[in-house]
């Protein structure tokens, strides 16, 4: 049987995630009260139904104290022989200060107080469980179906998943830099395809502009040099517990130069042990609002 704890930060994705797993054949029950825990793997164990997949929903809602019990008792229901494993969602606080805004929810720790405060002493709560979990998913980044892909690739094909995600964002200074990001590439020294009339409405997911941009020698160095920054960089924010990480390129418009090398370093990480997504943020803006820029060179 697997029997999976799903837990983490409240807004970050638990329920969704619990409704995807219920969906893929797991027997799903959320929100059980900690003490129960013992009895209730006992049950599901000896179960005469033949229960092969179990996901329990743990959370704040019990309690701070009773979120501080958890630890303990995974800790204790493991030396006993019993096997689980800890799903752990997590998201930044501007997200999910977002989240509880649009939905008008309270933070389950937060009475009459700030949300953000809520949200930084359940983090604190949350450290011994976060570190004993064998998948960390950060959904600061990710849509539903990402999320879903995700779980799936867990726990439906049985591959092996990295608790780090990289997400690769082009956008265009005119439109200002992604909020979210961790590291900022500026492309603007490249030769730009916005000057020849056969590219100037293309982007870089087409094969022309693409072809255009790389075949300057900068361009190449500039994705070798950048890549292997990342290989370097990757494992130390790991090793400090970082999971995830935003590396926007930027170029005037965010159509020509920054989609191409966004996409060029996606390639080079894609079928990597890492999580990958890629995302061409204001490709679309100049063409949907009718409207030409004079971009720097």
């Amino acid at each position: 049987m697997r029997f999976v704890i799903v837990t983490g930060m409240s807004g970050a994705g638990r329920s969704s995630a619990m409704r995807i797993l219920e969906d893929d054949g797991f027997f799903c029950v959320d929100n059980l009260p900690v003490s129960l825990l013992p009895t209730f793997m006992q049950l599901t164990e000896n179960s005469s139904e033949q229960i092969e997949k179990v996901a329990l929903g743990l959370d704040i809602r019990g309690g701070a104290a009773a979120l501080c019990e958890t630890a303990s008792v995974l800790r204790e229901l493991k030396a006993a022989g019993y096997k689980f494993e800890i799903l752990f969602f997590e998201a930044s606080t501007p997200v999910l200060v977002k989240r509880y805004k649009e939905t008008r929810r309270l933070h389950p720790l937060v009475k009459g107080g700030r949300i953000d405060a809520g949200i930084e002493a359940e983090r604190e709560l949350l450290i011994e469980l976060k570190s004993s979990a064998d998948y960390i998913i950060d959904t600061s980044t990710l849509l539903i179906r990402e999320l879903k892909q995700e779980l799936e690739r867990i726990f439906l094909n049985g591959e092996d998943q990295c608790n780090f995600y990289l997400t690769f964002v082009s956008f265009g200074f005119k439109y200002g830099i992604p909020t979210d990001a961790d590291l900022v590439f500026d492309v603007r020294f490249l030769p730009n395809p916005f000057y020849l009339e056969e590219l100037k409405r293309l982007t870089g997911n087409d094969e022309d502009v693409y072809n255009y941009v790389m075949k300057f020698p900068q361009a190449v160095e500039f994705l070798n040099k950048l890549k292997d920054m990342l290989v370097f960089l990757i494992p130390n924010y790991i090793m400090e517990g970082k999971n995830q990480l935003v590396i926007a390129i930027g170029c005037t418009g965010g159509k020509h130069r920054s989609v191409t090398l966004t996409n060029a370093l996606y390639r080079e990480f894609e079928n990597s042990e890492y999580g990958c997504k890629k995302e061409h943020r204001d490709i679309e803006k100049d063409r949907l609002r009718n409207i030409s820029y004079a971009p720097d060179k």
